[in-house]
């Protein structure tokens, strides 16, 4: 058993290439192999957001506080709150982050594919993040 204590590993700053806006990524897991689980605290700020990306074996997104926006390709732009539990299937194309007026934290869950978790794509556009919302 290994205890990671609190405020022994540093936060992080979203690279700019796969992130616009400013975001901040906590550490949670990256189990040794032969596990393949990882899991990180995300953290935007309003008007924040992910670049436009899939992953090979999915992902769970838990709202923990705020609220967002998610969006799968070809689908509508749907709000999250604080406590709702997003599931984004194997190798379907999506955005997510924080409103334009308010921020976000969720925790990302997600399992390696021969050492991949997230294949990253072109940034959402601001047109493509100030969208309507859709229909629930």
């Amino acid at each position: 058993m290994e205890v990671k204590r609190n405020g022994s590993r540093p936060s992080g700053q979203g690279p700019q290439e796969n992130f616009t806006g400013d975001v901040r990524i906590d550490p949670i897991i990256q189990a040794p192999d032969p596990a393949r689980l990882s899991c990180v605290l995300v953290t935007f700020e309003p008007g924040s957001r992910s670049a436009w990306h899939w992953h090979p074996l999915g992902q769970t997104l838990f709202v923990t506080q705020g609220c967002g926006w998610v969006q799968s390709e070809d689908g509508p732009k749907v709000e999250i709150h604080s406590g709702d539990v997003v599931w984004c299937p194997p190798n379907e194309r999506h955005w997510h982050g924080a409103t334009s007026t308010t921020g976000m934290s969720h925790i990302a869950i997600q399992e390696a594919l021969d050492g991949k978790v997230v294949e990253w794509q072109e940034k959402v556009s601001d047109e493509q993040y100030q969208a309507p919302l859709g229909k629930k």
